[in-house]
């Protein structure tokens, strides 16, 4: 049977895959109030849990991009599901911190994977005019996730279990309701599978492909680079990586504050309680409105006659304008005032993403795409445990328990900074974040990323 349009039921699969690895992710940060109380978890333990994801994230994107070269695109996404999807099960059973810290860890090598083998899909199914788009309704599903989650885990979490199941009653006791919401969140992913592995194959070995997508996605191949995968130490010396990477390490951890924290500012500052907390719900659909209004502005551009790279370099700063918003937030009495300013800046910061993954497919070519990607990727997850430790610092004060071996490793390098920022609330944050999209397009432009010839080979 020929699908029309097979490219984008496949990046339809790419998205739900997107939405079910953040309904995972998101699961803990939405009951952290709950879950904190029941295993007597203080806010830097919390911190420490996060960074142990980041950790792992971090490991194992320089793994996974590896992996998806060599294993493909279908075998390293299947494989990335089903290990999430089991690590998000396991959770249901954890009983402290430790515990619930191993399989975040476990989470997070899991998790990594799935962007490098988006990406990879991408530059195998759509031709460069389409890409952008396509990378910004994939990373939709990560909103689409993010914002579905409350609506998912809460009603999970607060809903009384009917009376005659002892097997929940043995398994998890009076903490039945958080922790099945881990397992049923977690059984979604092997659905997922069965349509997968059904449909996905490589445009040249696929049977479902109509000859008119064939010969479109054959035109791209054209202009796809050959030659063999790069050596490490050809990545290592490939620049636009190094500076892509110190992109996303500047400007990811705007993202993840949104993603680990904001439930909790609103709590502390708006008086939220658990179930209000689906306002954040206006936060994630400007984040998904943001991936796909990038998308779309720079590949308009592109069909307007610009280059790619000049057209995600445009877009990027009109985004980098717009976050200088950051700065009035705090000082919003009302919470109307602060979901709005809060939703432009997720707009852009979500926009500007889109486009600086952009620029890593348009540049890199295919054959290593996956290893580039994982490496620039890195840099988003080492930016996001230094903003947890920043943030950790700032609402915590001066720690009250010894921390963990994340927690004192950063406070060896950056204990003055830790020291200037703590007990100042989340005012210092919001400050950074107007500041570091502007730094990091600086950085990028004083870098010479404009003057990389998109599809490059070094091998």
């Amino acid at each position: 049977m020929k699908f029309r349009g097979l490219r984008w039921w496949i990046l339809g699969l790419v998205f739900l895959a997107a939405v079910l690895n953040y309904v995972d992710r998101q699961t803990l940060f939405v009951l952290a109030p709950t879950i904190q109380r029941d295993l007597g978890m203080d806010d830097r333990e919390y911190a420490d849990v996060l960074n142990l994801f980041l950790l792992a994230y971090t490991v194992a994107y320089l793994i996974s991009g590896k992996l998806v070269d060599r294993l493909g695109t279908r075998g390293g996404t299947a494989l990335f599901v089903v290990w999430w999807s089991l690590a998000n099960m396991a959770t249901a059973w954890v009983q402290g911190v430790r515990s619930m810290g191993s399989c975040r860890f476990l989470l997070g090598l899991g998790e990594a994977g799935i962007w490098p083998a988006a990406s990879k899909a991408v530059s195998e199914w759509f031709p460069p005019r389409e890409r952008a788009l396509a990378i910004g309704l994939y990373t939709m599903g990560a909103t689409v996730g993010a914002a579905l989650t409350p609506y998912v885990v809460i009603p999970l979490a607060t809903h009384e279990l009917p009376k005659g199941l002892p097997l929940f009653d043995s398994w998890f006791g009076s903490q039945s309701g958080w922790r099945v919401a881990f397992l049923l969140t977690g059984l979604a992913g092997f659905l997922w599978l069965i349509p997968w592995l059904l449909l996905y194959r490589h445009p040249r070995h696929s049977k479902r492909i109509t000859p008119e997508e064939s010969a479109l996605i054959a035109e791209s191949e054209e202009m796809a680079s050959t030659g063999g995968a790069w050596s490490w130490r050809q990545v290592l010396a490939f620049r636009p990586m190094w500076l892509l990477l110190v992109g996303r390490l500047l400007t990811d951890p705007v993202w993840y504050f949104y993603q680990f924290w904001f439930a909790k500012y609103l709590g502390t500052q708006h008086g939220l309680d658990q179930r209000s907390l689906t306002v954040t719900w206006v936060i994630y659909t400007a984040a998904g409105i943001g991936s796909l209004a990038g998308g779309w502005f720079s590949g308009l551009l592109v069909k307007g006659g610009k280059s790619p790279l000049s057209s995600r370099l445009r877009v990027m700063l009109g985004c980098a304008i717009l976050m200088p918003l950051s700065i009035l937030i705090p000082g919003c009495g009302g919470l109307s005032s602060t979901m709005i300013l809060t939703a432009c800046t997720v707009f852009a910061s979500l926009a500007w993403l889109i486009n600086l993954s952009a620029i890593v497919v348009d540049i890199v070519p295919r054959h290593s795409l996956g290893t580039v990607f994982s490496v620039v990727a890195a840099g988003s997850s080492l930016g996001g445990i230094a903003m947890n430790m920043l943030v950790a610092a700032m609402v915590s004060g001066p720690p009250v328990k010894a921390g963990g071996f994340l927690d004192q490793g950063f406070r060896s390098l950056f204990g003055p900074l830790l020291t200037s920022v703590q007990g100042q609330g989340y005012g210092p944050w919001f400050l950074a974040m107007a500041l570091l999209h502007p730094l990091a397009l600086i950085i990028l432009k004083a870098g010479g990323i404009q003057r990389h010839r998109a599809g490059c080979d070094r091998s």
